[in-house]
C-alpha cells in the first residue's frame, strides 16, 4: 500500500512539473522593418526579429525562422534568422521567390508561430524603373516641360545696330 500511495505522488509531481514548464514558456516576437507590402518577387528584405521571453525579457539562444506561404500557389520558403550580437536580436535575409499574396509568420524557437497579415508581392518587373527612379523622372519631365512653356512666352528681345 504504501508503495502504491509513494507511485501515485511521485506521478502527480512529474504532472504538475511537465504542466508547469508548458505553461511558462512563451515569447513575443516583432519584426522591424515591416515587409515590402507591393514589392516585387525576387527583391530582397532585411528584417530583425526583437524576441522577447514573456514580452519583457530578451531571449537568447533560439534560432527563429520566417515562414512564408504564397496563398495562390502554396509554394513555400523558409529563413533562418541569425544572432545580430545584441540581446534578443536575430537578422534574416528573405527572398519572395515569386508574385501573390504572401501569408508569413516567425517561429520564435521558443515553441510559438506568430502570425502576420498577409502581404501582395508583385511579378519582377526587369525592365521597370525602381519607384524612387521612376518618381525622379517624373520630376525631371516636369521640370523640363516647365521650361519649355517658360522660354515660349518669354518674348524675345532682338538687338538691332543703329547707324551713327
Amino acid at each position: 500500500m504504501r508503495a502504491w500511495i509513494t507511485t501515485a505522488i511521485a506521478a502527480a509531481a512529474a504532472l504538475a512539473l511537465a504542466a508547469g514548464a508548458a505553461a511558462g514558456g512563451w515569447a513575443t516576437v516583432g519584426v522591424s522593418p515591416e515587409p515590402p507590402d507591393g514589392g516585387e518577387a525576387g527583391a530582397v528584405w532585411n528584417p530583425e526579429l526583437n524576441v522577447l521571453q514573456h514580452g519583457r525579457t530578451p531571449l537568447d539562444g533560439v534560432q527563429p525562422t520566417i515562414e512564408l506561404r504564397n496563398r495562390d500557389t502554396g509554394e513555400r520558403a523558409s529563413f533562418a534568422a541569425r544572432p545580430t550580437g545584441e540581446s534578443g536580436r536575430y537578422a534574416a535575409r528573405v527572398v519572395f521567390p515569386s508574385a501573390g499574396t504572401w501569408v508569413y509568420a516567425v517561429d520564435d524557437g521558443f515553441g510559438r508561430s506568430h502570425g502576420f497579415p498577409p502581404l501582395t508581392i508583385a511579378a519582377d518587373g526587369g525592365s521597370r524603373l525602381p519607384a524612387w527612379l521612376a518618381g525622379s523622372a517624373g520630376l525631371g519631365a516636369a521640370a523640363l516641360a516647365a521650361v519649355a512653356l517658360f522660354r515660349r512666352r518669354r518674348p524675345r528681345t532682338r538687338l538691332v545696330a543703329t547707324g551713327a
